[in-house]
C-alpha cells in the first residue's frame, strides 16, 4: 500500500480499522478528542462507560470472545490510572488488549502539569509490550506494533501517546500487522508424549485456557475419545471441554468438581494442555489433597516462560495447543490403530459424575432459613442459563462456587476474573462480551460487594448503549469470602464484612431504565431468568441469598491464613 498524507489522529484510527477494531471502550477526554472526532466516519463505535476499569474489562472480554485484539482509551492521568487493575486482569488472562494511553504533552513531561503522571511504570509488570510515541510520524508504525505484540505474546500492550502527538501531518503507510502461526512443537516432545500416553494406566487430560485461545476443542475431544481419556478443566476454565460429554468430569480448583478431583487424584499421567498449572487452581479442596504427586506431567503451552514454572514436569512443549494435539492424535492413531472406546473407563467416569451430582444437589437443600442457600441459587441457574450463553463471573465465595455450576457447550463462553481476582470484573466484561457476540445471551454474575464496585454504575452504560446484558447479583449483605475467614479464623469478629444496608438492586435498575427483578425463593429463579431473556433489555436480577457460616465448608484462603496467636486478654476489650 502506498503512503498517504494524513494527520497522526487519522493514522491511529486507520490503523485501528486495519486491525479489525470496530468498537473502542473508554471515557471521553480532551487528550484524544482529535482522534475521537473521526471514529464515527471510520466505522468505530465508541462505548462510554461509567468507570475506566470497566472499559479495560470490556476490551478484555471482547478479545477473549473473538480471539482478536481489542482496545480501550481514556483521558491522561487519572483516567489512565483507572485502567491498571483491568489491564492486569487481561495480563493474567493472556488476553490481547491494546491500552491506548494519551498522556501529558511531550514538552511538559516532568513539569508537574495538570493531570500529569508517568504512565509507563504503572503498566510495566502487567503488559507484554510498551511503547511511547516519540514522533507523530511514527503513529501508524507503533500502533501496528502494539497489535502485533498483543497477538504474538498473548497479552496486553500499551500505546502511550503524548497528547501533542495527535497533531501534525505526515506520509503514513497503513496495513494490518502480521499474524504469526505457531506449530506443534518439537518432534521429540510429541514422541515422548505418545510413549507416556500409551504406557500409562490412568492418563487424564487437564484442559486449560489455551484450549480456548487456540480453538483446540475439536482436537482435544478427538484425542480424548480415541484413547477414552477423562478430561478435567482447570480452575474457572470449564468452557474448555463440553460438560455434557461422557468423558467430562468438570473443573478442579476452589469449589470445583469432586468428580474431577477424585479422577485426577488417581492419574499416573497428566496431559496438561494450555495451562501454566497455576498454584491457586491446584490447592487442596474439600479436605482432599487431589493433585497426583507421583504422576508424570506433560505440559503444553504457547508461552515458554510458564513451562515447568510451578511444577516439575516430565515433558514440556512450547507449542500451539491445537497443532500439538492434532499431531499427537495422528501419531497415537499410527502407533495404536483402531482403538475402541474403553467401556470400563466410561462407566467409571459416569459413576464419579453421578456421585458428585447427588452430593452437590443435596448441599444446602435443608437449610431452614428464609434466604436461599447460594448453592440452591446456582443449582437453579444451572438449569435455566443456556449452555451456549456467555457468562462472566466476578470474584468471591458465590462466584467461586459457580466454578462447577455454569456449564457450556463450547469455548470462549466463561469469562472470569481468574487469578487476578479483582472485584468489579463481571459487568464490564459482560459489556464487551455482548458487543462481541450480540446473538448470544450474556450473563454477568457477581456478589453484592463486587456489584457495588463495578456493576451498579455500569447499568447506566447498558441502558444508554442499549446492551441487553442480564446481571445477576448474589445478594447476601456481606463480603462473603472475608466473612468466612472471620468465622474460621477470627472468632466471629465481623469487621468490615457486613453490608447490612444494601438497597433494592432491582428497584435501582428500574430507576436507571433497565428491567429489575427481585428473587427471594429458589422456586422463582428460573422464571426470573426466562423473563429477563425474553425482555431483550438490560436486566438486573437481585437474588437474595443466605450468608454466614453454613454456606461453605472450606476456608476461602486455605493457602494464606493461619489461626492467630495473640494475647487475648490484651485485646479482649477492643474485640468484644
Amino acid at each position: 500500500m502506498a503512503k498517504v498524507r494524513m494527520t497522526p489522529s487519522e493514522a491511529l484510527v486507520e490503523t485501528l480499522v486495519a486491525e479489525g477494531v470496530d468498537t473502542l471502550y473508554g471515557i471521553v477526554g480532551s487528550a484524544f478528542m482529535d482522534a475521537l472526532d473521526i471514529f464515527p466516519s471510520a466505522g468505530i463505535r465508541f462505548i462510554s462507560v461509567a468507570h475506566e476499569q470497566a472499559a479495560a474489562h470490556a476490551a478484555d472480554a471482547h478479545a477473549r470472545v473473538t480471539g482478536r485484539p481489542q482496545a480501550c482509551i481514556a483521558q491522561n492521568g487519572p483516567g489512565i490510572a483507572n485502567f491498571v487493575s483491568g489491564i492486569t486482569a487481561a495480563y493474567w488472562a493472556h488476553s490481547p488488549v491494546v491500552a491506548i494511553t494519551p498522556e501529558t504533552g511531550s514538552m511538559g513531561i516532568g513539569n508537574g502539569g495538570f493531570q500529569e503522571l508517568d504512565q509507563m511504570p504503572m503498566f510495566e509488570k502487567s503488559t507484554v509490550y510498551q511503547v511511547r510515541v516519540n514522533r507523530y510520524e511514527r503513529m501508524a508504525e507503533l500502533a501496528r506494533r502494539c497489535f502485533y505484540m498483543a497477538k504474538t505474546e498473548n497479552g496486553p500492550t500499551q500505546l502511550n501517546i503524548p497528547r501533542d502527538m495527535f497533531y501534525g501531518e505526515a506520509d503514513y503507510e497503513v496495513y494490518p500487522s502480521l499474524d504469526i502461526k505457531r506449530g506443534p512443537g518439537p518432534l521429540d516432545a510429541l514422541q515422548e508424549t505418545v510413549k507416556l500416553l500409551l504406557e500409562a494406566k490412568n492418563p487424564v487430560i487437564l484442559s486449560g485456557g489455551g484450549v480456548s485461545q487456540s480453538n483446540a476443542l475439536a482436537e482435544v475431544v478427538e484425542l480424548a475419545e480415541y484413547l477414552t481419556l477423562p478430561v478435567v478443566n482447570t480452575y474457572l476454565h470449564n468452557d474448555t471441554f463440553p460438560n455434557a460429554h461422557p468423558l467430562a468430569v468438570g473443573p478442579i480448583g476452589y469449589c470445583g468438581s469432586k468428580a474431577a478431583m477424585r479422577t485426577i487424584k488417581e492419574a499416573d499421567l497428566v496431559l496438561a494442555l494450555g495451562t501454566r498449572l497455576g498454584p491457586f487452581g491446584t490447592l487442596p479442596q474439600y479436605d482432599m489433597e487431589y493433585w497426583p504427586a507421583g504422576a508424570k506431567i506433560v505440559q503444553v503451552d504457547i508461552n515458554h516462560k510458564v513451562l515447568g514454572l510451578t511444577m516439575k514436569v516430565d515433558v514440556a512443549s512450547c507449542a500451539d495447543v491445537r497443532e500439538f494435539t492434532r499431531e499427537l492424535t495422528a501419531m497415537v492413531k499410527a502407533a495404536r490403530p483402531g482403538m475402541e472406546p474403553n467401556a470400563a473407563k466410561l462407566a467409571e467416569v459416569a459413576a464419579a459424575n453421578a456421585d458428585w451430582d447427588t452430593e452437590k444437589h443435596n448441599w444446602g437443600m435443608d437449610t431452614p432459613t428464609k434466604a436461599m442457600h447460594p448453592r440452591r441459587l446456582l443449582s437453579a441457574l444451572s438449569r435455566v442459563v443456556p449452555q451456549d450463553a456467555i457468562v462472566t463471573t466476578d470474584i468471591g465465595n458465590t462466584c467461586s462456587m459457580s466454578n462447577d455450576y455454569f456449564h457450556f457447550t463450547g469455548t470462549r463462553q466463561h469469562i472470569s476474573a481468574l487469578s487476578w481476582g479483582n472485584c468489579g470484573f463481571s459487568m464490564g466484561a459482560a459489556i464487551g462480551a455482548k458487543v462481541a457476540a450480540p446473538d448470544k445471551h450474556v450473563f454477568a454474575f457477581s456478589g453484592d460487594g463486587a456489584y457495588g464496585i463495578g456493576g451498579l454504575a455500569e447499568v447506566m452504560t447498558l441502558v444508554r448503549e442499549d446492551i441487553p446484558v442480564i446481571g445477576i447479583v448474589a445478594n447476601n449483605h456481606e463480603w462473603g469470602a472475608e466473612k468466612k475467614n472471620q468465622i474460621d479464623f477470627y472468632g466471629d469478629r465481623f469487621l468490615g464484612s457486613n453490608l447490612a444496608t444494601n438497597p433494592d438492586y432491582a428497584q435501582l435498575a428500574r430507576d436507571m431504565g433497565a428491567v429489575g427483578i427481585r428473587v427471594e425463593k429458589h422456586e422463582d429463579v428460573e422464571d426470573a431468568v426466562q423473563e429477563a431473556m425474553a425482555s431483550g433489555r438490560p436486566c438486573i436480577i437481585d437474588a437474595v441469598i443466605e450468608g454466614g457460616e453454613k454456606v461453605l465448608a472450606e476456608p476461602f484462603r486455605r493457602d494464606a491464613l493461619k489461626m492467630p496467636k495473640r494475647n487475648l486478654e490484651k485485646y479482649a476489650s477492643t474485640n468484644a
